[in-house]
């Protein structure tokens, strides 16, 4: 069963209240015994577990998977030219 956060508009006081989704909503404050009460939406905090998550998990386009690193272009080998001139002349 769903845990409810409720706030009375007239004297401030914020409850919890544990109620089935089936059941009617609280109108009337405890404390006050006014019809002032109204639920209070909070954001739900999500905890995605599991592979499927992450970038690196999809699978490409073609259905291949993609490779961790990309390959390295090979490396051109300077070779230092002869000197062709010649000073003994």
């Amino acid at each position: 069963m769903p845990i409810y956060t409720y706030r009375c508009e007239s004297c401030g006081v914020r409850f919890e209240r544990q109620q089935g989704f089936n059941d009617p909503v609280l109108t009337r404050c405890p404390e006050c015994n006014k019809k002032a009460l109204r639920k209070v939406y909070t954001p739900v905090g999500i905890l995605f577990k599991g592979s499927g998550f992450y970038a690196t998990d999809h699978r490409s386009t073609s259905g291949a998977s993609r490779e961790s690193k990309p390959a390295e272009p090979e490396k051109k080998v300077d070779t230092p030219k002869a000197d062709t001139s010649s000073t003994d002349k």
